[in-house]
């Protein structure tokens, strides 16, 4: 029963991320190669970005919510948003389009980040003989951060490789992409500063992934239009 629980998840936390490459013109395409060569950007982002949560901040006695170490926080977590203009801009991808880029770079992040943060808890966790409904939560948050990397991924396509973008468009797209890159803090602010419970917390990152895809989207598509 602890394995079965265990594959449950498993396939709930990555499952989608394979289903999302096989179901997208992704795999008519061979962009596997670009998926991984983002997954390895995302672990040299997490390992920066762990030495500098290492060396700045401090640890804390109380797990209350910190503004200053949350705003360092945050200002820390912008080391993605490079992380993925160098896998958007800077690295040779096979000869596919823009909109297939962005999938294929944040699909891999997404999975990277999954793995890191995910499987280890989960292995050990999920296999326990008590069950709990925590790590069906992960893989419901793994979902959420899958669509959010995606969404992340087209706003950075439109911000760093779409020149002709109406300029009217051009403060949405960032402030979307701010809002999304400081979705780590949110969640913590939620989690300590307001004292919602995991569950509430994961229901608000599913919320806000829908709205930021359904958003990206519209803002790609307006941006594809031909402008008079």
């Amino acid at each position: 029963m602890t394995m079965f629980h265990f594959f449950n998840c498993a396939i709930l936390t990555f499952g989608p991320h394979a289903v999302y490459y096989s179901a997208t013109p992704l795999s008519e395409y061979d962009t596997l190669g670009t998926s991984v060569k983002a997954a390895l950007v995302y672990l040299g982002t997490a390992l920066v970005k762990l030495v500098c949560l290492a060396t700045f901040l401090k640890v804390s006695e109380s797990d209350g919510f910190d503004p200053y170490q949350e705003l360092l926080k945050a200002l820390i977590g912008f080391i993605d948003v490079a992380g993925l203009y160098f896998a958007l801009t800077q690295l040779t991808h096979r000869n596919i389009s823009q909109n297939h880029k962005f999938q294929a770079v944040g699909l891999g992040w997404a999975f990277a980040d999954s793995v890191l943060h995910r499987l280890a808890p989960l292995w050990v966790g999920a296999r326990g003989l008590e069950f709990t409904w925590d790590y069906i939560l992960q893989g419901l948050e793994a979902n959420a951060n899958l669509v959010l990397s995606i969404s992340l991924a087209a706003l950075g396509s439109l911000m760093w490789l779409r020149k002709n973008k109406p300029k009217t468009l051009i403060p949405i797209i960032y402030a979307c992409a701010g809002i999304v890159a400081t979705m780590p803090s949110i969640t913590s602010y939620l989690r300590r500063g307001l004292g919602w419970h995991f569950p509430e917390v994961v229901g608000f990152e599913i919320f806000t992934s829908l709205v930021m895809a359904f958003i990206s989207w519209q803002l790609f598509s307006a941006c594809q239009k031909p402008s008079i």
